[in-house]
């Protein structure tokens, strides 16, 4: 097991810093203009922006939902600077505090509505979802091996819409910045073990989980994986992140179009009716937790999976630990604590990375100093 890396504080990293500081703010002042909020959450809102950037972290009030659990999971963080507490812990706290400013757990009006929900759906009636979906009629005539590395690198690229683009339209700039490849394993371990289970913990609604519902077509209708187990939040998290109601309205823009997108979707609402595509939401994956603490429940359905594909940002973070690795930390060894076989695809939006080789970091660092998070690289990593 490799050693254990510095937790990652907000403080430590400007990266970090400017997400409490800048991103939040922004997003709140976003969230006040889309919706016609009354005085109380404006209020709760406006508040919870200004205790980001220069207050002390509240809790949750007294019988709040999920507040006990809270209470424990934020033991000895209470009280303190936003900024001087664990990343991976103050960033989703964060968001659970907003959807509390918002009323999304209280009985009335609010309760259950996703307060991201005008930025989702304005990505899905978009261009560069509908011109994704156009293109997939030519994609779809590419020979399978092509065709699956297009679907994959799809769904890797899935949320950047310069490059997903690209992708599907075979202009063969999707492997351009993958700074760890190795699909080819992943392709492998799916054919050696076809007709077994495939588990995919889903990342982004929007363009990014219209490609995910295609590559589980694929995975299905070629007989990898008798089954396909999505897995999404169970609530509203992290402004784009896919719940239930995000992978029914991904799945609704693929029946309503035409040609191969419609075919995708007519398969994947069949599957769904066998019981080959199942949809999960645990509440687990809105803990601010890394995957070391998931429930036995989720320890056993990826224990038994083919393999466990992790897609993100967010998920990476949990899998490997939201920590000051050295960037060519072997990645094998600090996903040992993984039960089954996993994969990471993940676009780079934060801090932390490991497995990557020594040359491969040098030319990183002489050439585009803020790699670790620009989004311009991606990975693809199995273990």
């Amino acid at each position: 097991m490799a050693h254990q890396a510095p937790v990652i504080i907000s403080s430590e990293s400007p990266f970090a810093s400017d997400v409490f500081t800048k991103r939040h703010p922004a997003l709140i002042d976003r969230l006040l203009g889309a919706w016609p909020l009354g005085p109380q959450q404006r209020q709760a809102l406006s508040e919870l922006a200004e205790e980001n950037v220069q207050g002390v972290i509240q809790p949750l009030p007294d019988g709040a939902a999920g507040a006990e659990l809270w209470r424990d999971w934020g033991r000895g963080l209470y009280g303190r600077p936003w900024a001087e507490v664990p990343f991976l812990w103050a960033e989703s706290f964060f968001y659970r505090r907003l959807l509390e400013a918002t009323g999304y757990f209280e009985p009335g009006p609010w309760q259950g509505v996703d307060p991201f929900a005008p930025f989702k759906q304005a990505e899905l009636a978009g261009e560069v979802v509908s011109a994704e979906i156009a293109a997939l009629d030519e994609v779809a005539r590419r020979a399978d091996d092509d065709l699956g590395r297009a679907l994959l690198l799809s769904s890797l690229w899935g949320n950047r819409a310069d490059l997903g683009f690209q992708i599907t339209a075979g202009q063969g700039s999707e492997a351009s910045g993958l700074v760890v490849d190795d699909s080819t394993r992943l392709w492998e371990l799916l054919r050696a073990e076809a007709g077994g289970t495939v588990a995919l913990v889903a990342d982004n609604a929007g363009s990014e989980m219209v490609a995910d519902l295609i590559l589980v077509d694929h995975i299905l209708a070629h007989g990898l994986a008798n089954e396909v187990v999505l897995h999404v939040k169970p609530s509203p998290y992290y402004v784009s992140d896919a719940t239930l109601s995000d992978v029914a309205d991904c799945l609704r823009a693929l029946l309503l179009s035409n040609g191969e997108a419609r075919s995708v979707g007519n398969r994947l609402r069949e599957a769904a009716a066998l019981g080959r595509f199942r949809v999960r939401a645990d509440s687990f994956f809105c803990a601010p937790l890394d995957f070391r603490a998931m429930p036995e429940t989720l320890r056993h359905e990826f224990t038994s999976a083919t393999v466990t594909i992790l897609k993100g940002d967010l998920n990476y973070r949990r899998l490997v630990g939201d920590r000051h690795w050295e960037p060519t930390t072997s990645f094998a060894e600090v996903t040992d604590h993984f039960p089954g076989r996993v994969a990471a695809l993940r676009t780079l939006k934060s801090d932390v990375i490991v497995g990557l080789a020594t040359g491969t970091l040098a030319e990183l660092n002489a050439t585009a100093p803020h790699w670790r998070t620009s989004g311009a690289h991606a990975l693809v990593q199995v273990h």
